[in-house]
């Protein structure tokens, strides 16, 4: 199986190991996701281009398969250091499970005092699912990387050498993580709860910052871009960053507020990635589709088009849809085209700060369905900050004059056309102006009538069965819907703690489900994922800095309840959230 792996792929990296550090760069799924991840690419390029480093890849296995590093087929417990991408709360328990089945001691307590050497490795974590909350994975993780690579690296690194036995002794090592900016060390700070279960207080180690700064790369020449490519990957393109973040400020969403200020890269330094391409690469995805300018995407939809290069991505936004890239998207191919909502309702996406009207969902469905399109796919969320059934009824509403705007056109091209309305529920994140409300879009009386899981369940429950009624009743229609149980998982995940880390451990290695996991280290579902959070609470994530001012967040929950809009980030003007102070 590996040996097939990397037959079919371009970019692989081989090295000797002999006067070279060995890195494990771990990802917690399997390859095909793996090899999906930018940032995943971006790191292995990176420590790689180091002559005193060997970076190799380990990925969560396929049934069956041996947990090995993927260029020698070692395993982990042959690497003196292991650095983790884990980009996704749900890939948690994996990580744990890829721990203690390399022979690797999970908990950094059980590793405190030993020499760094193979089987007894420095752990580093980094990726966004770590600089947004790191506390559920912190008890397995000697250092965490507090922001983005490019800028981390470098100081990561620079204390190491291939010389292990020269290294400090991994205690000292830590404490001069702890004072390099980024560089966050669990160990280091302790956590008390009150007896409800909140966060009473954090605590540093004498001399240690009370808070980890994040750190984020200002700009760049080159915009990120794949380094390897394998039609065994889930997204089979060559992938170019347009920028990072986000200026729209949706209130659901963590990227939007944890990669401030947000950067557009200039059209060179995207261009300089379109250039770096290898010849095999016909098929192009732009992430950030979402939040680049009209103008941007017009420019680019031109170079694609000149170069006969096809166009791929997650979703677009419906008023920045322009004739250049309407006329690009049918010359690439692309039966289905991807437009998000993300609110049931005009109202709702007032209250997430979305900005769409229903006009312009109209309008850019048919421009798609002119330029041949006729697969629209729709992302909805449920369970929202006060949402209700009417609001659902005006999605169902809104589908209808949906296809009742596209079937002329479908017509007369005597094509079918077709919607796909993908649901999936509301998830609570860290940094984002909806961390203080409750997984199930129940009201805070509701959330707290009960202390169980249940109500909440319900409530997804019944929405998903009213949309199934409603979408059966509209021809061509496909309805889509998460686990809301899986999701309850992830939103636990989302807000949990370091008192997790058992369960994560219990559940990678499959001694428990989640469920059983939870009651076995005496946990509550409804605490972590649907407990209301009150506006001065202390959340277990404010360990790490990330540059908003204290309020603002609660501030912009306000302003959703009462529907009022948030203009988009302009970092040389304002500085209303306090990052670009």
């Amino acid at each position: 199986m590996r040996a097939d792996i990397l037959a079919a792929e371009t970019g692989t990296i081989r090295k000797k190991w002999k006067g070279r550090l060995p890195v494990a760069l771990l990802y917690p799924n399997i390859y095909p996701v793996a090899v999906s991840n930018l940032g995943f690419q971006q790191v292995y390029d990176l420590l790689n281009a180091r002559d005193d480093i060997v970076c190799e890849r380990v990925v969560y296995p396929a049934q069956g398969e041996p947990l090995r590093s993927l260029e020698s087929n070692r395993p982990l417990a042959d690497f003196p250091i292991l650095c983790v991408s884990i980009s996704f709360e749900h890939d948690f328990p994996r990580l744990a499970a890829m721990l203690a089945a390399g022979g690797i001691n999970p908990y950094a307590r059980q590793r405190a005092g030993q020499a760094i050497a193979p089987g007894a490795p420095l752990i580093i974590m980094g990726g966004v699912a770590v600089f947004m909350n790191p506390e559920p994975i912190a008890p397995f993780a000697d250092i965490m990387a507090i922001g983005e690579a490019e800028p981390l690296l470098a100081p990561l690194f620079a204390p190491l050498s291939p010389d292990l036995a020269s290294l400090p002794r991994r205690e000292e090592l830590l404490r001069q993580y702890s004072t390099t900016r980024g560089c966050y060390v669990p160990s280091l700070y302790a956590f008390n709860y009150q007896e409800d279960g909140r966060v009473a207080s954090i605590t540093p180690a004498p001399g240690v910052p009370a808070r980890v700064e994040r750190v984020y790369l200002g700009e760049t020449g080159v915009a990120g871009h794949s380094r390897l490519l394998t039609p065994e990957a889930e997204l089979s393109m060559y992938m170019v960053e347009l920028g990072r973040g986000c200026s729209r400020g949706c209130r659901f969403c963590a990227a939007g507020f944890i990669y401030r200020p947000p950067r557009l890269w200039p059209g060179e330094a995207i261009v300089r990635a379109l250039e770096e391409r290898p010849d095999r690469a016909g098929r192009i995805g732009l992430l950030g589709m979402e939040m680049a300018q009209s103008d941007t995407l017009e420019k680019i939809s031109l170079l694609l088009h000149r170069e006969k290069l096809s166009l791929s991505f997650s979703s677009l936004r419906a008023d920045r849809i322009t004739p250049g890239l309407v006329t690009l998207l049918a010359d690439s191919g692309l039966k289905s085209v991807a437009i998000a909502p993300d609110g049931a309702s005009e109202r709702l996406r007032r209250v997430i700060n979305k900005g769409l009207l229903e006009e312009d969902l109209l309008t850019a469905a048919a421009r798609l369905a002119q330029a041949g399109i006729l697969h629209l796919k729709l992302y909805v969320m449920i369970g929202l900050p006060t949402e209700t059934m009417a609001d659902l009824d005006e999605l169902g509403d809104m589908l209808v004059r949906l296809r009742q705007s596209i079937l002329p056109i479908a017509r007369k091209q005597k094509k079918i056309m077709e919607m796909t309305l993908s649901v999936n529920s509301f998830v609570p994140k860290p940094w984002t102006p909806f961390q203080y409300c409750s997984y199930g879009g129940l009201s805070t009386q509701g959330a707290t009538a009960s202390p169980e899981a249940g109500p909440a369940l319900m409530a997804i429950k019944e929405k998903i069965r009213y949309l199934r009624r409603m979408i059966k009743k509209i021809p061509n229609t496909r309805l889509r819907v998460d686990r809301p149980e899986r999701v309850l998982e992830q939103a636990v995940f989302s807000r949990g703690d370091r008192r997790l880390a058992p369960v994560l451990l219990d559940m990678g290695t499959g001694r428990r489900t989640f469920r059983q996991a939870m009651r076995a280290h005496g946990l509550s579902r409804w605490q972590y994922a649907i407990r209301p959070r009150d506006a001065d609470e202390l959340f277990c994530w404010q360990v790490l800095d990330h540059g908003v001012t204290e309020g603002y967040l609660a501030h912009e929950l306000e302003r959703a309840l009462n529907e009022k809009k948030t203009e988009s980030c302009q970092p040389a003007l304002c500085r209303r959230c306090g990052v670009c102070r």
